[in-house]
């Protein structure tokens, strides 16, 4: 990018009124490596105590990768699992990580068959190990291997989505490492996720008297199937409408925010970018049909504190489903938050309420481990 035009059309937004400007002035246009490079030198770790570093690093037998970001490494380590299955979080995180990095080392790990990790590794060889069970294994790796890297006791696991069926999981076999778990649109019982989704779908598109998806929807009836299953194709018309009606990111119907979002990144490069689409499609198919069956709801009992942030809206992952199975649960602390003006995508539709109660919240439960200030 052309750092003298950008310095000169800076001082001349602070010299003069946007009137002044002439209309007809043409404009700059720029690529996406530089936009992204801009991006990346606002983000840009400085602080002498601080940590950013990308790595690729040997999980469950293949290679991964993970971003760490934070402005002191004494901070509490905060690993970030991502949703989808297949949808990398790390080139999302600039919209909404820069705050966090104050007050927790972030950890975003592109998952087996995901992102960065799905471009490093042969595609054939690590399909057949897509299982759940694989999932959190590798998920326990990551957090072994940043308690050794950083010399961190525990850490803080936040599950996004399908994230958060791994999250949980592991919050279940190993609380000894985590100082408490966050659930962010919350799955545990996959046929119970979708019935709950499809009827809340449909209820609102016969309120709004939209033809086109009634009809589309009500062709995919059953929805699941009777046998339990959830067809990749029939997923995609649940999804295509249950987004349109606000499902997945509140008071909007489409997707281009995010997947311009996502064009932006500087943690990603055009290579990386092209991966997440093959990624995403293996991922779904080998994931679908496990994610159907799952019942988390039979986890009850945790020795770690649980922290749930439910968007009002989500129709993704319904709130109302892990709202009735909290008060059933035993921790050593639980806690459901919700957040009224987002639906599935918590953290990019209500940052500053999210970074507050990460502060207030979650950040204390590493009480004797935090930083003087």
């Amino acid at each position: 990018m052309k750092r003298a035009f950008v310095a000169s059309a800076v001082a001349a937004v602070s010299m003069f009124p946007a009137a002044a400007v002439p209309a007809d002035e043409p404009r700059q246009s720029y690529t996406r490596a530089e936009v992204a490079a801009v991006i990346g030198d606002i983000q840009k770790i400085v602080s002498p105590n601080g940590v950013q570093e990308q790595l690729e690093i040997p999980i469950g037998g293949i290679k991964q990768w993970i971003s760490v970001r934070g402005r002191d490494r004494r901070n509490p380590i905060l690993l970030v699992i991502h949703g989808g299955p297949g949808s990398v979080e790390m080139p999302l995180s600039w919209t909404y990580q820069a705050g966090w990095e104050d007050y927790f080392t972030v950890v975003q790990w592109d998952q087996r068959g995901a992102g960065k990790t799905f471009a490093a590794n042969d595609p054939e060889l690590v399909k057949p190990t897509l299982t759940i069970d694989r999932m959190v294994a590798d998920a326990g790796e990551v957090v072994q291997y940043l308690q050794k890297r950083y010399d961190k006791k525990k850490v803080f696991v936040l599950g996004h989505s399908w994230g958060s069926a791994i999250g949980l999981s592991l919050a279940k076999r190993h609380p000894e490492w985590l100082y408490a778990y966050v659930g962010e649109g919350q799955i545990l019982n996959g046929g119970d996720n979708e019935r709950v989704g499809y009827a809340n779908t449909l209820k609102a598109a016969r309120k709004a008297g939209n033809a086109k998806a009634i009809q589309e929807l009500e062709a995919i009836a059953p929805y699941p199937n009777l046998d339990g299953s959830t067809p990749l194709e029939k997923v995609r018309v649940d999804r295509r409408w249950s987004g349109y009606y606000g499902g997945l990111a509140a008071g909007r119907s489409s997707l281009d925010w995010y997947s311009n979002a996502l064009e932006m990144s500087p943690e990603y490069t055009d290579k990386d970018l092209a991966a997440i689409d093959g990624g995403t499609a293996m991922s779904l198919r080998a994931f679908l049909p496990q994610e159907a069956k799952m019942d988390l709801t039979k986890y009850t009992s945790f020795k770690t504190p649980i922290i749930i942030f439910a968007g009002r809206h989500d129709n993704t992952t319904p709130s109302e489903n892990v709202a009735a199975w909290l008060p059933g649960v035993r921790a050593p602390s639980k806690k459901l938050i919700w957040f009224e003006n987002s639906a599935h995508m918590i953290a990019t539709e209500e940052p500053g309420r999210v970074l507050v109660h990460l502060v207030q919240d979650v950040r204390p439960f590493a009480r004797k481990d935090l930083p003087d200030r």
